[in-house]
């Protein structure tokens, strides 16, 4: 899909599954189990939605889903039970790790950074050799020192290794990262974690990562349990859902099966989405 002169495009790095009730928190079963059926463990089928932006001749990936290094209690935790496919994700883009030049990693929880690493002689590893990876410092910070909450989403041994190599950028949200390019900081589902909103030739895309982790997360009070600021979540989500609409903003969903790129629109009182691509087949 172009955005003004930028290209973005998706892959799907890893279906998965996780508890639908930490999925959408305090909102009762009988409502979202209406967009996003569960099975017989309450399970609700998810995907590691990657996204390619092509932009001032460089190639940026928005986080780095899964990977192949998890544990055996990760594999459990996210109900799979073969390793991702990134590279072959990416082959299905014609690319290789060593072509991107940016990773882009919105907060530092397994499911979206895992991935940034790859085992070489039982030691983690860059998987993208020539890819600066930026992290925002408040994210960095909570994520190399989690706590008794944080402990199960975070494993700082995967960070230390991008750190180590000398290719982790630190930055402090919000900061125009390219011209169109900027990361916006939102809290709410970690102290770090931050958006990306995207601008050429008038034409807008942002990825506000797990704000709206699908199209089932557009209403306001629909946020996971797993968010640390819940109340900062829903606020972001109020401010931003209106002007998603007005602007006619495509919206990247990192988790949604179905609809990667969507656009917003009022249904009544409510906001509904609209495929703005065709969904990438799962790997």
């Amino acid at each position: 899909m172009k955005i003004g002169e930028f290209a973005i495009r998706s892959f799907v790095e890893q279906p998965f599954k996780l508890d639908g009730g930490t999925m959408f928190g305090v909102v009762p079963k009988a409502l979202w189990q209406r967009a996003v059926p569960a099975d017989e463990n309450n399970l609700i089928d998810m995907v590691t939605n990657l996204f390619v932006l092509e932009a001032h001749g460089k190639r940026m990936l928005f986080d780095a889903g899964l990977g192949d290094t998890l544990s055996d209690r990760e594999c459990k935790v996210y109900g799979i039970d073969r390793p991702g496919s990134l590279e072959h994700g990416l082959a299905g883009l014609d690319l290789k790790p060593h072509d991107i030049d940016y990773v882009i990693l919105t907060h530092l929880h397994t499911d979206h950074a895992a991935g940034a690493v790859k085992l070489l002689d039982g030691e983690f590893v860059p998987r993208f050799p020539n890819a600066q990876y930026l992290v925002s410092k408040r994210e960095w910070e909570v994520a190399t020192d989690p706590n008794e909450r944080t402990a199960a989403v975070y494993a700082p041994e995967r960070y230390y290794a991008l750190k180590n190599s000398g290719k982790l950028r630190i930055i402090e949200p919000d900061l125009d990262l390219f011209p169109g390019i900027r990361a916006v900081h939102t809290g709410g589902h970690t102290e770090g974690h931050f958006a990306l909103e995207i601008e050429s030739a008038g034409q807008k895309l942002v990825y506000y990562a797990d704000l709206f982790p699908s199209s089932a997360h557009l209403p306001v009070a629909y946020i996971p349990a797993t968010d640390v600021y819940p109340l900062e979540s829903m606020e972001v989500k109020r401010r931003v859902l209106p002007r998603l609409v007005d602007e006619e903003i495509i919206v990247a969903f990192d988790h949604d099966t179905t609809m990667p790129l969507a656009r917003i629109v009022r249904d009544g009182k409510k906001y509904r989405a609209e495929p703005a691509i065709t969904a990438p087949s799962h790997s």
